[in-house]
């Protein structure tokens, strides 16, 4: 995933939670994957620090909120360095009600009693620049709206108990599967591990309070609950300095742009799937992508952090067909078959891009489902500049590459739940994901458009397939002013990036095999010279995805 920031803007969008997730009249609470034939989403204004104004609106909340969840706002302020975002504490909740409609009686937010199996909740949208609110109402049944003919309200009963978007997953959940080792006993903080990030901190900022005295509070509240609070200063800084330490990734050069969303209140499954489609919301800024990082509840001794499941917020489902042949992605087909095992229904037929549902772990162990609205999913269909057939091939793919399931470490703290994302290289979805033999394996059937003889791979047409494919992807992103960073480009800026460590006199470690591009890669800089070796134990750092 490359991670390159774009130049700061003069009314840069506020890294902040969105609304409660929401789904558009129709949607039903069951998640249904799109056709291949629905139109992708269409990208949306970019927001700006100012509330937009918007008239007054009424929806259905079709996602029940598990407990009372509080508003927290990170506000980006312009600057450099990690004081460059400030975090503001939890908002009051805003508890006005507006009527429901007369076609489903019910209480609104404000007198959350006992609903029927048939309440409906209804609560005002407001712009995206506006302040969060959330909705106490534990209790809630949910139902989904839906328009019929003619104008009538045709109401859908509730969904069983679960999930309380799908209805997936009796008596709260699954329980893990056998064989993956047991999550909920996470282990004290390392004191040593803390002290060692805190005087990076005081090294490379100037936090007020002196060092001294901070050891001290971290080091009570370790022997008091056997882990500590960062600071919103300290959270910043460690979760930059893990995307300047990944050795993986090539667009580090701006990892000081890094907006991060504190959500560290948010434990419940419910919350956390709400929250990270939030993430998909303030990352995609119709199709000006921003690198961000939200940040969920870390690990205790006394309660183990959430934790999501899939490798990205959005990817596309595998359908195993008897033949033994994949319809979508065959990189997701264990994933699919277990969150169809849970519940989860697959599209008929199976389509090549179906969205799978969030899989995400609470504190007691237990993975719930959660599916992702459409209208979240920012898409783009390619097309190519010279060939029409390209676009009747009816390729797309999503334009933020969120990763989810790496737990961040910062300090000897555990953030299990960190997804974070930057953008999208060009050879990251031409050269591999549509590419790749054991991904959408897309090169025969290009070649085979494009007239080249595959009889033998001396005539170069992988080579010829692969350029036209991903010029395909650049040309599509670029066509629907999505940011996407190209391989040569990328390149170059990283050796920037290398040069500006090296002044400040630290090491940049680089895994060569995957800094240098699938493609062309010896008409890059970064292939003709050799780097740092990864250091397994740099912290802060992401570390090994989990098992699902």
């Amino acid at each position: 995933m490359t991670t390159v920031e774009h130049a700061a803007s003069k009314q840069p969008a506020p890294a902040q939670p969105t609304q409660p997730v929401r789904r558009p009249a129709g949607f039903r609470p069951s998640p249904t994957p799109r056709s291949t034939e629905d139109p992708a989403p269409s990208a949306a204004a970019e927001t700006t620090v100012t509330p937009a104004v918007e008239p007054a609106t009424r929806a259905v909340t079709i996602v029940p909120l598990a407990g009372a969840v509080e508003a927290t706002t990170a506000a980006a302020t312009p600057g450099s360095g990690p004081e460059a975002t400030t975090v503001i504490g939890p908002a009051a909740p805003d508890r006005s009600a507006t009527p429901a409609p007369a076609s489903a009686p019910g209480p609104g937010p404000a007198n959350a009693a006992p609903a029927t199996a048939d309440a409906t909740v209804v609560v005002p949208l407001r712009g995206q620049g506006a302040a969060v609110t959330a909705v106490s109402a534990p209790t809630i049944a949910t139902t989904s709206v839906e328009p019929a003919a003619g104008g009538a309200t045709v109401r859908t009963p509730a969904a069983a108990a679960g999930c309380p978007v799908t209805g997936h997953g009796r008596s709260g959940g699954h329980p893990v599967a056998p064989g993956v080792p047991d999550e909920r006993r996470p282990k004290a903080v390392d004191p040593a591990a803390a002290e060692e990030f805190l005087r990076q901190v005081y090294a490379e900022t100037e936090p007020e309070l002196p060092l001294r005295d901070r050891l001290r509070q971290v080091r009570s509240e370790i022997d008091r609950r056997g882990v500590y609070t960062h600071t919103a200063h300290e959270l910043v800084f460690g979760t930059r300095i893990a995307w300047r330490n990944s050795a993986r990734c090539i667009g580090r050069l701006y990892w000081q742009s890094l907006q991060v969303r504190d959500l560290r209140h948010l434990h419940d499954p419910a919350d956390v799937a709400q929250e990270s489609v939030g993430h998909l919301r303030a990352a995609t800024r119709g199709g000006r992508i921003r690198s961000t990082i939200t940040v969920f509840a870390p690990d205790a001794p006394a309660r183990p952090g959430p934790r999501i499941r899939n490798d990205q917020l959005v990817r596309y489902a595998g359908h195993r067909n008897p033949d033994g042949s994949v319809v979508g992605d065959p990189s997701q087909v264990e994933f699919t078959d277990r969150v169809v095992g849970m519940g989860w229904p697959r599209s008929q037929p199976p389509g090549r891009f179906d969205v799978l549902p969030l899989l995400i772990t609470g504190a007691d162990g237990r993975s719930r489902l959660f599916d992702v609205p459409p209208d979240a999913v920012h898409e783009v269909r390619l097309r190519h500049p010279e060939h029409p057939w390209f676009a009747r091939l009816g390729l797309r793919w999503h334009s933020v590459p969120a990763i989810s399931n790496m737990p961040l470490e910062i300090g000897g703290v555990v953030y299990p739940a960190a997804p974070f994302n930057g953008w999208y290289l060009d050879t990251e979805i031409g050269a591999r994901n549509l590419a790749d033999p054991d991904r959408y394996d897309l090169l025969p059937e290009i070649a085979k458009r494009l007239g080249l003889d595959t009889r033998s791979v001396r005539t170069m047409w992988k080579d010829r397939a692969m350029v036209e494919l991903v010029r395909a992807v650049t040309y599509s992103f670029d066509a629907d002013g999505v940011t996407m960073a190209d391989h040569h480009t990328e390149s170059e800026r990283f050796l920037r990036h290398l040069e500006k460590e090296e002044a400040a006199g630290r090491s940049c470690p680089a895994d060569w095999s995957w800094i240098v591009p699938p493609m062309s890669g010896s008409q890059t800089p970064v292939f003709h010279r050799y780097y740092d070796e990864p250091d397994p134990d740099l912290r802060p750092a992401f570390l090994e995805p989990h098992r699902i």
